[in-house]
């Protein structure tokens, strides 16, 4: 799967983590950085470069590092067609694709041991939309429409 990953300075070990795990795994990461601790960078200039990447089509789904996760789900979510989820354990990281379609988690790394974020990164990835809900596709299915339907009447 082609994944791209930001993160900023408080999220860049977390980061650092999880791009080595998804490598071993054979995921295709393309790191937009912070590429190191002296080089740092705010959420709202990182989230953007992994949300114009969705948008653009060339990676299947996104990660963000920063914190608490909630400065990068606010900026990301600025972006047509990004739906980001603040994740802090496996069964939110499940429920962000199963419920949501989440194209996009994001992480806090004062919040989530490397571990951990990477198994919450393991589920979410390992989910497809309404998995484990079938008896709610067609509600859930909806809820996404009207999701879209919201975004293009508000993104201008």
């Amino acid at each position: 799967m082609k994944i791209v990953i930001a993160s900023d300075l408080s999220g860049f070990p977390l980061k650092q983590e999880i791009v080595k795990h998804l490598r071993e795994k054979g995921h295709e990461v393309t790191d937009y950085g912070i590429p190191s601790d002296a080089e740092p960078q705010p959420y709202f200039v990182q989230a953007p470069k992994v949300a114009k990447a969705i948008q653009e089509g060339s990676a299947e789904r996104g990660i963000l590092v920063c914190g608490t996760g909630q400065g990068m789900a606010i900026a990301a979510n600025k972006f047509k067609g990004v739906y980001a989820c603040v994740v802090d354990d496996v069964f939110s990281g499940e429920r962000a694709k199963i419920v949501n379609n989440a194209n996009v988690i994001t992480l806090g790394g004062w919040i989530t041991a490397p571990f951990v974020g990477c198994e919450i990164v393991d589920a979410w990835l390992s989910m497809e939309f309404t998995q484990k809900m079938e008896f709610k596709h067609d509600f859930l299915a909806n809820a996404f429409e009207q999701v879209k339907a919201l975004e293009e009447e508000n993104f201008k």
